[in-house]
């Protein structure tokens, strides 16, 4: 099985809604931002989040 050496990054996302915070890996997509699998906060939120990335 051949892996792929895609640069990973980690992602903390903040909402800031309800000020939960997150901590994922991810990787870059086509559109700019990253995919972590994250949909929503548990508050409900899906658009509000303050996104910090980092190399990882």
């Amino acid at each position: 099985m051949p892996e792929t050496k895609e640069q990973r990054y980690k992602v903390t996302i903040r909402c800031q809604s309800c000020g939960e915070k997150y901590i994922l890996r991810g990787r870059p997509n086509e559109e700019g931002g990253f995919d972590t699998g994250f949909k929503r906060c548990v508050c409900g939120n899906e658009t509000n989040f303050h996104l910090d990335v980092s190399p990882e």
